[in-house]
């Protein structure tokens, strides 16, 4: 069967995440069921009305976390017909949900995985940052009520850059084989009261960018000093790890692969 590859965008506000989540018992839909609406699965539930009733399993480049957007998620599945990339783009986004969008479709190489083929991956986190929560920002921004010291931000954003094992920020109920990850960018820059902090690397462990951006908020605002975050970011231990940021803050904006991998 031809093996396609589709970039995604969508608003996670109201997904339990990128996995799907299939209930127990015979009411179970390739959706998820009630309470467990996922990427995944209403991706699937689309692929499934498009292949005839049959299930069309989808792989994706990254787990995003309930609440989490992207903008830029690629996803891959083989289908029982023949479709060029403007049609696939083009049904698959009369049959989904308003929240998701294929904003590009084409033909995938053999062997092609979007995860496992994947070189780098770019986040971006938005976090309002003193004053009041405003109403049209709480679906894609974080919030914290203080101001934060910029200048220590960025120092704190600096000390994530390199190869080195994040299992500090690590959340429990992951599966990797090894915590070490490179990190080739972290910039942290404000807008006003709001930050702007972007991260990219070859990998990124379950909840790190949302780890890494609680390691900014306790510099920010003075209760965690530079030197006993990098300390905790060395001892391996989540515990000595601040809270993580919110959910809603956080967007898959990109994942790169070898210019010769991904399209047929």
């Amino acid at each position: 069967m031809p093996l396609y590859r589709v970039t995604l965008a969508y608003d996670g506000t109201d997904f339990l995440g990128w996995q799907l989540q299939r209930p127990r018992g015979p009411a179970s839909s390739p959706a998820g069921g009630a309470g467990k609406r996922t990427v995944q699965g209403v991706l699937e539930e689309a692929l499934g009305r498009l292949a005839g009733g049959e299930r069309v399993a989808v792989a994706g480049a990254g787990r995003t976390d309930a609440g989490a957007h992207a903008i830029g998620q690629v996803a891959a599945f083989e289908l029982p017909r023949q479709l060029g990339p403007d049609d696939l783009r083009r049904v698959l986004n009369g049959l989904l949900p308003a929240d998701i969008r294929v904003l590009e479709a084409a033909p995938a190489s053999p062997g092609f995985h979007p995860r496992r083929s994947a070189v780098s991956k770019l986040y971006r986190y938005e976090l309002d940052c003193g004053g009041v929560l405003l109403p049209h920002r709480r679906r894609f921004a974080g919030f914290v009520p203080w101001p934060l010291d910029e200048a220590a931000v960025r120092q704190a954003a600096a000390l994530y850059l390199g190869r080195r094992d994040f299992a500090s920020l690590a959340s429990a109920g992951g599966s990797v084989k090894t915590t070490v990850r490179t990190v080739t960018r972290s910039e942290a820059v404000f807008s006003g009261t709001t930050l702007v902090y972007e991260t990219e690397a070859d990998g990124f462990l379950r909840r790190m960018v949302r780890s890494m951006v609680g390691g900014l908020i306790a510099v920010g605002r003075g209760v965690v000093r530079l030197d006993a975050l990098e300390r905790a970011l060395e001892a391996r231990d989540r515990s000595a790890w601040p809270a993580p940021a919110p959910a809603c803050g956080l967007t898959l904006v990109r994942v790169d692969y070898p210019p010769d991998s991904g399209r047929s």
